[in-house]
């Protein structure tokens, strides 16, 4: 089965449209290095939690929208090989296509896939 990176982050709201283009751009740059998908979600509906949320894990700021991501790769050999050349790919350095969120605040993950229905 496939294998999925996952993200989570709190992103100003006003930066949408940035968040966006920088999404846009890393889309390409991801699956020029193997991955099969990159979906991005802007949070709309997103509870807020008293001891566990989306929210709560990024730290949300009343300005900033909960953002919900992922990249499906064929393999985690594909994904492994596939970020060592993202992360090394100069487009992706801050310089060339900055965050337009707090990164310390991101939350990501792989994940093997154990159901597809």
């Amino acid at each position: 089965m496939n294998y999925i990176d996952g993200f989570v982050a709190a992103v100003p709201t006003a930066n949408r449209d940035k968040y966006l283009s920088h999404a846009q751009q890393a889309a390409a740059i991801f699956k020029e290095h193997g991955a099969l998908q990159v979906v991005e979600c802007w949070g709309n509906d997103v509870p807020e939690g008293k001891v566990t949320s989306f929210s709560l894990a990024v730290q949300r700021k009343e300005d900033e929208t909960v953002v919900f991501s992922w990249v499906t790769w064929p393999s985690k050999a594909v994904r492994d090989e596939g970020w060592k050349k993202v992360m090394a790919d100069a487009r992706m350095q801050p310089g060339q296509n900055p965050m337009p969120f707090d990164g310390k605040r991101l939350i990501y993950g792989g994940f093997e896939q154990i159901l597809n229905a």
